[in-house]
């Protein structure tokens, strides 16, 4: 008997397993798969190598869900059916998995699949791996050939030279496969086989079925062929760079189809870098300056996003401004006041970036009307990104050249009559501060910040307090002491009990950075005052903010001077009041009895 129940319950995990993945709840199986690594090693692996996997391998008609989780936890199983001696035993199921209708399931396999590919010895990989990716590249289904594509890449380095013939078969069969989801997924997947192909055998094999690629029919095949150009160009010589692949580069850049286009321009930098400095003056130039007047505006966009980097890598050093003054600048001007936001958005955030390549007289003669224009233009977003380089050009012309030309448009905009717009400046404050220095914030922008503290929109009230915080940390307690202390406490006189409100929310910002001496000395007093405002709101906010200035006070001062105060607010008539008083008296007396 005893025999009977151990043999039952050496097959519980199994029948538990079996009876979850039956189950109609699509939860309780997919949490089933998901406890799979538990279940395997209370099984061991002699039992998960001839029970589990194979009950796995059969069981692969599930949803989507469960199938998806199933791929990524065998892809972790090589120890649990005893180490890469025994992985290939999750080929099987994987396979399987590669095949099914679902995508990401099938993503998901080929991945788990590739990370094993690093278990296998290299019998194993051209035994069972390779004889795997075969079965799949020659599939009826394209779902399998769209998962062989993946996989070429991993099997190809530990293969022999023969079976290294068969595999580049099967991929150009692939790239020319009826169904477009598998050229597309061939497409995709050649620039990483190149980077690990022999160099006679990408120019032989794989630059004719690049050339092929580039020129499908489907735009979405062609687009993606575009990365292996990389790929590919960072292989070869100037000269069969410039005989093999730079006939077809132009012909994408100028391709009927703007996501072929939007492509070229979103990788053009890495092409410039494959191609070298000398193709890319004679060949790369003229192309990017068509991407740059491109008439699809997302082409526009992402060309103008490389703007920078570009005229950064052009060479020779001594011919690079020529090249970006005759060649760039006039496109970039046009860009500038482009119809579409989003290209101007783009070329704002890299613009100034131009100001060091370009050097100080030619920035001061060409780039600040456009950086002027841009703070100027109605998109909010366009003014942001020049604001937030304007340390790029700074370093170039120098604060005074800056101040007498962009700072102005700053200002005008810190006052604009949308409040977005002003809480976007308050925003980027503490860095145009550091890219100003002290003097210079002292005498331009001071006064603004203090203004914004009054401003009649609670969100810009709110933003300018934490922007003083940010100045404290930035600038030093002296700074604060002197600069900005006297000014707020200005506001605890003032008529509108907003501006008093206002007063205290500086406080409670201001007190942690400025430190306890500060704290003790000037802003607690006129936190006392305010317990007597005629504004109930005012009086109940006291006593959140002495809760938070509380650890920053000497226990004698809490004694003497503030719990008085917390003690008589206790009996306000307003409930509110009477509540928070309440709070911050624990708080003080917790400090006092410390």
């Amino acid at each position: 008997m005893a025999t009977s129940e151990s043999a039952e319950d050496s097959l519980y995990p199994i029948a538990v397993l079996i009876d979850e993945l039956r189950n109609e709840d699509v939860q309780l199986r997919l949490n089933s798969i998901k406890k799979l690594s538990t279940i395997a090693l209370a099984l061991g692996v002699e039992r998960t190598r001839s029970e589990l996997i194979p009950f796995l391998t059969d069981t692969i008609y599930d949803e989507d869900e469960v199938l998806l989780a199933l791929a990524e936890q065998l892809g972790t199983f090589t120890q649990l059916v005893g180490g890469p001696e025994f992985v290939a035993c999750l080929l099987p199921p994987l396979e399987s998995l590669a095949t099914v209708e679902e995508t990401v399931v099938r993503d998901k396999a080929v991945e788990s699949l590739r990370k094993l590919s690093e278990e296998h010895s290299k019998e194993d990989m051209e035994n069972l791996f390779v004889a795997m990716v075969k079965r799949l590249a020659a599939g009826d289904w394209f779902t399998s050939r769209t998962s062989a594509c993946g996989l070429f890449s991993v099997s190809y380095p530990k293969s022999s030279a023969a079976v290294r013939q068969d595999l580049r078969n099967h991929f150009r069969n692939l790239c020319s496969d009826d169904t477009p989801m598998v050229r597309r997924a061939a497409a995709g997947k050649l620039g990483e086989l190149v980077k690990v192909t022999e160099i006679e055998h990408v120019k032989g094999d794989f630059i004719p079925m690049f050339i092929n690629l580039v020129g499908d029919e489907q735009d979405s095949v062609r687009l993606l062929a575009v990365e292996a150009c990389v790929a590919i160009a960072t292989l070869l010589s100037d000269e069969d760079t410039e005989a093999l692949i730079m006939p077809t580069l132009r012909n994408c850049a100028e391709d009927k189809s703007w996501r072929v286009r939007y492509m070229v321009a979103d990788k053009f930098t890495d092409l410039q870098e494959a191609v070298g400095p000398e193709l890319t003056s004679r060949d790369l130039v003229p192309a990017f300056q068509s991407l740059l007047k491109d008439c699809e505006a997302e082409v526009r966009a992402a060309a103008s996003h490389k703007v920078k980097v570009f005229c950064e890598n052009l060479k020779p050093e001594d011919s690079r401004e020529q090249l970006i003054m005759v060649n760039i600048l006039p496109c970039v001007k046009d860009l500038v006041i482009d119809a579409n936001q989003h290209v101007k958005s783009a070329l704002a955030s890299v613009i100034m970036g131009l100001s060091p390549i370009l050097g100080k007289d030619k920035t001061i003669e060409h780039m600040l009307p456009l950086f002027l224009t841009q703070l100027k233009d109605e998109c909010p977003e366009v003014r942001l990104n020049i604001i937030s380089n304007l340390d790029c050009v700074n370093t170039v012309i120098g604060i005074q050249q800056l101040s007498q030309s962009l700072l102005p448009a700053i200002v005008e905009l810190a006052e604009d009559s949308k409040w977005r717009v002003r809480l976007a400046i308050i925003e980027y404050m503490p860095l145009l501060a550091g890219q100003l220095g002290v003097d210079f914030f002292d005498e331009k922008l001071n006064g603004l910040c203090m203004t914004w503290l009054i401003d009649h929109v609670f969100a810009i009230r709110e933003a300018a307090t934490n922007n003083l915080k940010k100045l404290v940390e930035k600038f030093g307690k002296d700074w604060a002491n002197t600069q900005v202390i006297p000014k707020i406490l200005a506001m605890s006189r003032d008529s509108n009990y907003l501006h008093r409100m206002t007063c205290l929310f500086c406080i409670n910002v201001l007190a942690g950075v400025c430190g306890p001496e500060i704290t003790t000395r000037s802003l607690m007093p006129v936190i006392v005052s305010l317990a007597k405002d005629n504004v109930a709101n005012v009086r109940f906010n006291v006593a959140k903010t002495i809760s938070i200035v509380l650890p920053l006070i000497e226990p004698n001062i809490v004694k003497a001077d503030i719990k008085p105060c917390l003690v008589e607010m206790e009996t306000d008539t307003d409930i509110d009041v009477k509540f928070y008083a309440k709070e911050a008296l624990a708080s003080a007396d917790g400090i006092i009895n410390k």
